[in-house]
């Protein structure tokens, strides 16, 4: 019932802070060193058809209404989407609304407390959603051109990645390249290099194939990203419940598969300089996954290749972050298994499941049991240290 009448009276529910030595308020002249690790640009709507190639416009994401006067979202990697006309109020509408300006931004960063922001795409997370690589890379270019355009200003707090579109092997050190020179410090790589389901057949990340690209990038020193639904369609279910079983199992489930196959086939053994993080599908699931792998190592050892000088779980330890907004789970298992250094908070600005502009209620809600270098390690100083970004002197 409370639930019904008030849906965002949770977000500012809190403990408080008492006995903490630095907080995550944003008047706290001793504020925590913030990073948020996963927000979300606001592109224009028109950006790629104004854009791409004119051989590609007719394929770019776009809606149609069919004669029956029914929105449709078209995206060639994903079943089509009926639009819904939702009626927004109150913090969900301003939610949806926030984000276009960068000078608004800003404002809506120092509300939340947030230093600097690692941005992401939102329309723009559906260039991977083809088969086609090339046609994705195109996509890519124009969200790494737009990003440079619009956040490079603001190059101390806003940290925009590069979309690479890998399995288009040539063009992606290509863009490696391009993006590295016209200001980009981090990358994002799909979930997988090929688009869709998969059945083995295809190429992945574990392949020689793609060591060219990592040498390049390696080279850059760019830490790449995987954020959560850029691996197959996250919309595996409909009806009853689907909006649940879509975030919680085709969404946030896809960003295993990277950690095992960087972890697991000798990728981080040729290439020791390369830092990588999953971004969105938080961290309870971390401590399973490097279970489920060293013991499958142990275990098929028979089986396994190549051999490896470490297990699983100590490659993901010296490479991987994790973002992650509310995982009390995750939070109340990282210090017994020693990933603290490996954990990277985010607000998920301004989507509606993170949580602007109540990030330092959710702090103290998540960290309470936590002590204060680890929630400076987690809310920022992990964040800072993948990005290799300076931290202020009187923040560290």
């Amino acid at each position: 019932m409370v639930i019904a009448e008030n849906p965002n009276a949770w977000r500012t529910e809190t403990p408080g802070h008492e006995g903490w030595t630095r907080t995550a308020q944003p008047d706290d002249p001793n504020k925590y060193f913030i990073v948020s690790a996963d927000c979300h640009g606001q592109e224009p709507a028109d950006l790629w058809a104004k854009r791409i190639e004119p051989e590609y416009r007719h394929r770019i994401p776009r809606q149609e209404v069919d004669k029956d006067g029914v929105k449709w979202s078209i995206t060639e990697g994903h079943r089509a989407i009926k639009i819904r006309d939702l009626k927004l109020e109150g913090e969900d509408e301003e939610r949806d609304g926030a984000g276009y300006v960068v000078k608004e931004r800003l404002r809506d960063m120092d509300r939340d407390g947030i230093d600097v922001e690692l941005i992401f795409p939102n329309k723009g997370l559906s260039m991977w959603a083809t088969p086609d690589a090339v046609f994705s890379q195109a996509m890519c270019r124009v969200w790494n051109d737009w990003t440079i355009e619009q956040y490079g200003g603001e190059r101390d707090r806003m940290v925009p990645v590069a979309a690479i579109a890998p399995n288009d092997l040539k063009g992606a050190i290509a863009e490696v390249k391009r993006a590295a020179n016209i200001g980009h410090r981090v990358l994002s790589l799909p979930n997988r290099p090929v688009w869709g389901p998969g059945d083995g057949s295809e190429l992945n990340y574990n392949l020689p194939h793609f060591d060219e690209l990592w040498a390049t990038i390696e080279e850059h020193n760019l830490p790449i990203t995987l954020h959560i639904s850029t691996g197959k369609d996250p919309r595996g279910a409909r009806g009853n419940g689907g909006a649940i079983i879509n975030y919680a199992v085709h969404s946030l489930s896809q960003s295993l598969e990277p950690v095992a196959n960087f972890c697991s086939s000798g990728v981080l053994e040729r290439f020791p300089g390369l830092r990588l993080a999953t971004i969105e599908a938080g961290i309870g699931w971390v401590p399973w996954a490097l279970t489920a792998m060293d013991e499958a190592y142990h275990k098929h050892h028979m089986w396994a290749f190549p051999k490896l000088k470490m297990l699983p779980s100590e490659y993901y330890r010296q490479h991987f972050y994790a973002s992650f907004g509310e995982d009390t789970p995750g939070l109340a298992l990282g210090r017994e298994w020693d990933l603290m250094g490996n954990y990277m908070w985010a607000n998920d600005y301004p989507h509606q499941e993170g949580t602007w502009p109540h990030s330092a209620a959710a702090i103290e809600r998540t960290m309470v049991d936590l002590t204060d270098e680890e929630r400076a390690s987690v809310l920022g100083l992990n964040a800072a240290r993948f990005l290799a970004i300076d931290v202020p002197e009187h923040k560290r």
